[in-house]
């Protein structure tokens, strides 16, 4: 039996843990009842942070600041490179401040320290990308239309948006969206996870000190029911973007629909990586430990299907095996660790649930598959379950924890039918030395993102998003603001008017 994982207390388990306080028009302002989120390290098991949370009158307060600073306030009326500047400052603003928010970031969320400063790393770049798309925003003219007519299109920024992120990449999914808001020339309404809302606040701060006007962006912890469910709702909201689970974004998507708000959407995923026996074996095989056990499988992206040849599977499996073995799980504060904490204790049952229902389904566990013995927090094993058929829940719903289940073929054409058999198309993956299969798999698997013979690797340049029930739209790309505008046609007549309607 392996060693019981040992957590070194950090510093700021010793202290006062810090309030956060709601960012509303500009200012700091507490719940008008006075009453507070209370955050624990899921790593270490201390209180980390403490939020004001937010309830209907916050909602209110916050998007009649967003309304007005949009109907009247300076950001939407800006020059582009006015917007672009303030959001470049807030990329070397946050560049300055990366270590503490990746530190907030891993005591909050469990995620490893040396992984949450890349993903820092990652939103520095995303903001900064948006801001060039900022002065590149353009409409269309035709002068094609006779000699008398001249065509306008124009983009406006869409209006007040409502951001809603999850807990498992606090500082990077909201990095994904609002820039490219504020780039439009949008407002906002922000709601963070309730359990990871510290490096958002964070980010409201460097907002303001990069120069924002206020009411442009306010920022509300807050639940589901009392904060994300309202500001869905809200008559003042003309878009609505969302990053979370496929059932709460049919929840969401059939409040918008009320009144007919814009949606953009990024849900869940069950993403295969299929794997053919003429790939670099050695390199396919760090991915798919990569892809299963990232960020703890808390991802929507991981590649929680290994789609193996049944010619290559027991030698394949055994090598993945062994490099999962060495994988270090552990303290999210220890430069080493590329597993952390679970998110909390009722999400770690819930995977291991899932292992459990697997086994009864006639799968086996093999390697890993227990929780983890620590004297802090909540770990679980890397887990690998071979034996698992299309039928079964392990194959088809999200999961969510760093469960790999392995599947077999023996044709190309089964490989793409066990990739597609899913209620989910976010991305996929393939490995093979032959430009032909990579084409064939990358053309007919339905995912909106496929990578050949890497994984999960991500550009500020490239679109986002997935098919079927794993979203709406796309976000980064340089299409990204434009998402964030309406189109309006302008028709100039020139000279006299002609085809009279009456006489």
């Amino acid at each position: 039996m392996n060693a019981p994982l040992n957590i070194i207390m950090p510093a700021e388990a010793s202290a006062a843990p810090k309030t956060y306080r709601l960012l509303i028009d500009g200012k700091h302002v507490d719940a008008r009842d006075g009453r507070t989120l209370e955050r624990k390290s899921p790593g270490h098991g201390f209180t980390v942070s403490h939020y004001a949370q937010a309830g209907e009158a916050e909602v209110e307060a916050a998007m009649q600041a967003a309304h007005k600073a949009f109907e009247t306030g300076p950001w939407p009326r800006m020059k582009a490179a006015e917007r672009a500047a303030i959001l470049l400052k807030t990329a070397d603003l946050i560049e300055a401040r990366l270590e503490d928010i990746a530190r907030l970031d891993a005591l909050e969320s469990g995620k490893p320290i040396a992984q949450a400063r890349g993903e820092i790393g990652g939103a520095v770049d995303i903001w900064r990308y948006a801001a060039s798309l900022a002065r590149t925003l353009h409409g269309e003219s035709y002068a094609n239309l006779g000699d008398a007519m001249l065509g306008v299109v124009l983009r406006e920024p869409i209006g007040v948006v409502s951001i809603i992120t999850p807990w498992n990449f606090p500082f990077l999914i909201v990095s994904q969206k609002l820039p490219f808001a504020l780039a439009a020339g949008c407002t906002a309404v922000v709601k963070p996870s309730e359990m990871t809302s510290a490096s958002t606040f964070v980010l409201g701060d460097i907002l303001m000190q990069a120069g924002l006007p206020a009411g442009v962006v306010n920022i509300l912890a807050g639940l589901g029911a009392d904060v994300g469910a309202p500001m869905v709702g809200h008559p003042l909201v003309e878009m609505v973007s969302f990053t979370g689970s496929t059932r709460v974004g049919k929840m969401t998507m059939a409040s918008a629909a009320q009144s007919l708000k814009k949606v953009s959407m990024e849900l869940g995923g069950k993403n295969g990586q299929i794997v053919f026996p003429d790939a670099d074996l050695e390199a396919a095989a760090d991915a798919a430990v990569f892809g299963g056990f990232f960020n703890a499988g808390e991802c929507c992206n991981a590649g929680s299907r290994l789609i193996v040849h049944e010619a290559i599977a027991d030698d394949f499996l055994a090598a993945v095996k062994a490099l999962a073995s060495r994988v270090i799980v552990g303290d999210p504060l220890d430069d080493r660790t590329k597993v952390g904490a679970m998110i909390s204790s009722d999400h770690l049952a819930k995977v291991a649930g899932y292992v459990a229902a697997a086994a009864s389904d006639g799968s086996s566990v093999y390697s890993g598959g227990k929780q983890l013995a620590s004297n802090a927090g909540q770990y679980l094993d890397p887990t690998i379950i071979r034996g698992v058929t299309e039928d079964m829940a392990i194959a088809r719903e999200e999961v969510f924890g760093p469960v790999l289940s392995v599947l077999t073929f023996e044709s190309i054409e089964k490989a793409l039918h066990i990739a597609n058999n899913t209620p989910y198309g976010l991305s996929a993956g393939v490995w093979s030395a032959s430009i032909d299969t990579c084409m064939s798999v990358a053309r007919r698997v339905r995912s909106g993102t496929v990578w050949v013979n890497t994984f999960m690797e991500g550009y500020p340049e490239l679109p986002f998003g997935g098919y079927k029930q794993s979203g709406l739209g796309r976000e980064l790309g340089k299409r990204a603001v434009e998402d964030y505008t309406e189109e309006k046609t302008i028709q100039f007549h020139r000279g006299q008017r002609t085809g009279w309607w009456v006489g």
